[in-house]
């Protein structure tokens, strides 16, 4: 750490491009900084997001990161720290990977982090909402129908979202530029999905936040993959699962995964219509990729 007291500064990482940072501190004044090699040495990165000290610097000169403060949470697909809710944006065009979005939420919740779902392009198919409504109620997630082209259930969205650093997140394509210049009337680049292969284009290159109207959210680039965690223990993935919470305990076997096993109280709430089939469906496929990717974690 620099000697000089003085000069530290505190601030909020707030965009990255290359290996320059802005930091915006409490009085909301910006920063340009560079990244000391002893961060490389730690195999640490600065994230969008994260609580920095630093020193400025002189007249036209950049200033340093002298040290990353310990990060509340982590994403690393987007890779952004001290998120405190990840709000997924799914839309009707491209089809929802809802595997993709239960890996997602699946790691938001083992960091304690709060989730939404917002539904963008309602006006494109008003079905969706609900049926996404369904397959995530029990674990209490809320879910809002929303139409960024048409401006419709902005109001409430905005209002779930302020008071927490939020992320937005989601396939390419799903509209979250178009959602964010709707929600804070802003102009970010937008783009079309491609026709040939039904995906977004990717107009978001790099994280950034933004603070307006009492809202923090991060920008972040679309992705269509998010790879298996390599230390996750099959064991722990249930927990990840609040509608399970419900029925620990009340299955025949102590040690029961919910993955098909004899009298399973899992199993028996999705034949008694209490927990969303499809959803543990999903469950059951990351379990699988999960005992694979455990087994073969030395190789």
């Amino acid at each position: 750490m620099n000697d000089n007291h003085e000069e530290m500064n505190r601030g909020t990482l707030v965009r990255g491009i290359g290996s320059f940072y802005t930091a915006r501190d409490p009085d909301g004044n910006e920063f340009i900084l560079r990244c000391k090699k002893k961060f490389r040495h730690r195999g640490m990165s600065p994230m969008t997001g994260d609580e920095v000290l630093f020193t400025r610097g002189v007249g036209e000169a950049h200033g340093w990161i002298e040290e990353i403060l310990p990060r509340k949470t982590v994403c690393l697909r987007p890779p952004v720290a001290n998120v405190e809710l990840l709000v997924l944006v799914i839309s009707p065009v491209p089809e929802p990977d809802l595997l993709l979005a239960d890996r997602q939420i699946s790691r938001a919740f083992a960091q304690e982090m709060d989730v939404m779902i917002a539904v963008n392009k309602c006006d494109l198919d008003s079905s969706l909402a609900s049926g996404i409504r369904d397959q995530y109620a029990a674990a209490g997630i809320p879910v809002y129908a929303v139409s960024a082209r048409k401006k419709t259930g902005l109001d409430e969205l905005k209002k779930a979202m302020k008071g927490k650093l939020c992320c937005l997140t989601g396939q390419s394509g799903a509209g979250k530029s178009t959602l964010l210049n709707a929600l804070l009337d802003l102009e970010l680049e937008t783009g079309d999905i491609s026709r040939k292969i039904a995906r977004g284009k990717n107009t978001t290159r790099q994280s950034e936040m933004i603070e307006k109207d009492g809202i923090r959210v991060m920008d972040t680039a679309g992705f269509n993959l998010l790879e298996p965690e390599k230390q996750l223990e099959p064991e722990k993935l249930k927990e990840r699962y609040p509608e399970f919470r419900l029925y620990e305990g009340k299955c025949r076997f102590r040690e029961c995964l919910h993955d098909r096993e004899p009298g399973c109280a899992v199993t028996e709430a999705v034949n008694q219509g209490e927990l969303n089939p499809e959803r543990v469906e999903r469950y059951r496929q990351l379990l699988e990729e999960t005992r694979e990717v455990w087994r073969n974690r030395y190789d």
